[in-house]
């Protein structure tokens, strides 16, 4: 099965990335507040963006890459103007 970067975006207009192998499981998890602690009471959460990242291992380092940008930076990712492989690069 495979895994996905995911940018939720919460209620007060920031981004949350996290992965998952099923972004429609994870979402609703989230959304029941058994989703990760930071995003409690930060809701609505809607789903900005998914990418298909391939293995876990490639997830866990799209993860990290992308939760080190600049909120710029990830709205570019949500829109498209900037893509996860050139981003992975550097």
């Amino acid at each position: 099965m495979p895994w996905y970067l995911y940018l939720l975006r919460c209620g007060d207009g920031s981004l949350y990335t996290g992965i998952s192998n099923d972004v429609a499981r994870r979402l609703e998890a989230h959304r029941a507040g058994r989703g990760a602690r930071c995003l409690r009471g930060r809701g609505p959460l809607t789903l900005a963006r998914r990418i298909r990242v391939g293995s876990r291992n490639d997830a866990l380092r799209a993860e990290h890459r992308v939760k080190g940008l600049k909120k710029e930076r990830k709205e570019k990712l949500v829109r498209g103007k900037v893509k996860l492989k050139d981003l992975m690069k550097k």
